[in-house]
C-alpha cells in the first residue's frame, strides 16, 4: 500500500506584492503511511502551516511533488478533512447546517444527509446541540462542530492547524482524549499541526521536528507509547519524558535561531 501523504523535494517561494519574495519550505521530503498520525513541531515561521496548505491542494508548491495515495496534488482535494486554529463555523448556521454543508455542496439528498449527519452529531456529544448556533457553544463544543463538519465526509486525510491552540487546559485535554478516540475507531490517516511538544508525543505515532525558516524537516521520531492513551497520564510515562528531552534538544535549538534571527530582524 502506498503512503497516504507523500511529499519529495517540496519548495515553496511566497512572492507578495511590493515585498521581497521568501522561502517558506525547502526541500521538504515526507512520507505518512495510511492510519497513521504524524505530529510536525517548529518554530514560529517555519513553514508548518504551509504543508498543510499545500497537502490540500489550497497553494502549489514551488518545486518537488505531492501524492496522496499515489495521486498528485493539483488543485484543492475533496478527500481531505481540513481542522483550522480559528473556528470555520458559519455563525448565521445551526450546528447540524454547519455540519451539513460540504454534503449539501456535494449535491446528497436531505435523507442522506440526515443519516450521515445525525450519527456525528451524537458522537461527538452535540446532538443536544444541534440547533444552536456556534456563539451559544462553548470554545470545545465548536471544535466537536468541527470535527463532525470534517469527519461526516468520511475523508482519506485529516488535517489539523493547531486546532486546540485556543482552547484552556482542561478544555484542551478533553479534547485531545476525544479526538484519539475518533481517530483510532475512523483510521483515518491525520497529519498535525502544533508547536506544543507534549501535545505531539501525546497525541502520535510520529514526531517531525523542523528547523527554523526556510523549514526543512529535522528529525523524526517514532513514538512508542502503547495506545490507548490518556494525554493527561501519558506524559507520566518514562518513554514520554526520554522521548521529550531527545525532541526538544532538536527543538530548542531552532527556537532560540528563530529568536536570534526575530531579533536581529527587528533591530
Amino acid at each position: 500500500m502506498p503512503p497516504s501523504i507523500t511529499l519529495r523535494g517540496v519548495s515553496k517561494v511566497y512572492r507578495p506584492p511590493k515585498k521581497p519574495p521568501y522561502l517558506a519550505i525547502d526541500g521538504v521530503d515526507l512520507d505518512v503511511d495510511q492510519g497513521r498520525f504524524v505530529s510536525v513541531v517548529g518554530p514560529s515561521g517555519c513553514g508548518k502551516s504551509t504543508i498543510l496548505a499545500l497537502v490540500a491542494g489550497l497553494i502549489t508548491a514551488t518545486s518537488g511533488t505531492i501524492t496522496i495515495r499515489d495521486d498528485p496534488v493539483r488543485a484543492v482535494r475533496t478527500d481531505v478533512g481540513f481542522l483550522f486554529q480559528r473556528d470555520a463555523l458559519l455563525p448565521w448556521r445551526t450546528v447540524r447546517e454547519n455540519v451539513s454543508l460540504a454534503l449539501r455542496f456535494r449535491g446528497l439528498g436531505h435523507r442522506e444527509i440526515a443519516d450521515r449527519v445525525d450519527p456525528w452529531l451524537a458522537r461527538v456529544g452535540l446532538a443536544p446541540f444541534a440547533d444552536n448556533f456556534p456563539h451559544e457553544l462553548s470554545g470545545g463544543m465548536r471544535k466537536r462542530a468541527q470535527l463532525a463538519q470534517s469527519l461526516v465526509v468520511d475523508p482519506s486525510v485529516l488535517l489539523m492547524d493547531e486546532p486546540f491552540s485556543a482552547l484552556d487546559v482542561q478544555t484542551r485535554n478533553l479534547m485531545e482524549n476525544e479526538l484519539l478516540e475518533l481517530w483510532g475507531a475512523s483510521g483515518k490517516t491525520v497529519l498535525f499541526i502544533t508547536h506544543d511538544l507534549e501535545e505531539a508525543i501525546a497525541l502520535s505515532d510520529e514526531l517531525v521536528v523542523m528547523t527554523a525558516g526556510p523549514g526543512r524537516i529535522k528529525a523524526r521520531y517514532p513514538v512508542p507509547l502503547p495506545r490507548p492513551r490518556n494525554v493527561s497520564e501519558v506524559r507520566f510515562a518514562p518513554g514520554f519524558v526520554s522521548l521529550y528531552e531527545r525532541a526538544w534538544s532538536d527543538l530548542r535549538d531552532e527556537v532560540l535561531r528563530s529568536y536570534e534571527r526575530s531579533l536581529r530582524s527587528a533591530s
